[in-house]
């Protein structure tokens, strides 16, 4: 259990919960990540966690070699999180019921927004453990307060990760930009920013707001509520000036 517990986004929708008053909207998830992840890419499943091969096309990517895919194959390094293999029948369900229902909330409300305002700022937010392990490019390396991903450039104006990055830093948070993340495969779903369709990712650093041993909120918890919340100000200025 704490091993699955290890890949859960606690309190994020919390941390940012200020935004709605701020008139955006807010995506929650209702289902870990760990069970099927609507970040990655449909097709990015690893073939030999199937007990059978798979009726159409498969793009494993390099989430599903370090055992990261749209299923995880492993929990920790070295702990899998499956004593068996998946039946195409089992993975087909978690698709069609909890990937393909978010997927299509998020486009909707993207595409709303477009046809309102001729624009949209799409924030994909995320929770990061404090120091990488071998499952990631960053093994045994601290992480900063918070990474901007935005797919190496290509899913957002670099104006907006610029001021994003450097909005951050103000609020007194350490920031790197497409390292140790780049963002995932949601980002490609929802930007275009030739078409003012912009998107990023936003990892936080899980020491600043909880015990990542028991999964539990820390006395940093509001401090950075109230950092998020200040972040949400200045977003809103800036949507604001762009439209």
């Amino acid at each position: 259990m704490e091993a699955l517990l290890s890949s859960r986004d606690a309190f994020v929708d919390e941390l940012w919960s200020g935004v709605v008053q701020r008139g955006a909207v807010l995506i929650a998830a209702t289902f870990p990540r760990c069970y099927i992840d609507p970040n990655r890419a449909e097709t990015d499943i690893d073939q030999d966690l199937l007990a059978e091969p798979w009726p159409g096309e498969l793009r494993p990517e390099k989430y599903s070699r370090a055992g990261m895919g749209l299923i995880r194959r492993l929990a920790l390094p070295g702990v899998p999180m499956y004593q068996r293999k998946l039946s195409v029948a089992e993975v087909q369900h978690r698709i069609d019921a909890y990937y393909r229902p978010y997927r299509a909330a998020l486009k909707a409300q993207a595409d709303a927004a477009c046809r309102r305002f001729g624009a949209v700022w799409h924030v994909d937010c995320h929770s990061m453990k404090s120091r990488g392990n071998e499952m990631n490019t960053d093994s045994g390396q601290a992480r900063p307060d918070v990474v901007v991903s935005d797919r190496l450039g290509s899913s957002a104006d670099p104006a907006f990760t610029r001021w994003v990055s450097e909005e951050l830093r103000r609020l007194g948070l350490s920031v790197q930009v497409n390292h140790p993340y780049q963002g995932g495969d949601l980002l490609n779903a929802i930007s275009a920013p030739a078409q003012r369709r912009h998107s990023i990712q936003i990892e936080l650093n899980r020491a600043l707001y909880m015990d990542e041993r028991t999964i539990s909120r820390s006395p940093g918890f509001a401090a950075l509520k109230s950092k998020l919340d200040a972040f949400a100000d200045g977003l809103a200025d800036y949507v604001r000036g762009q439209l």
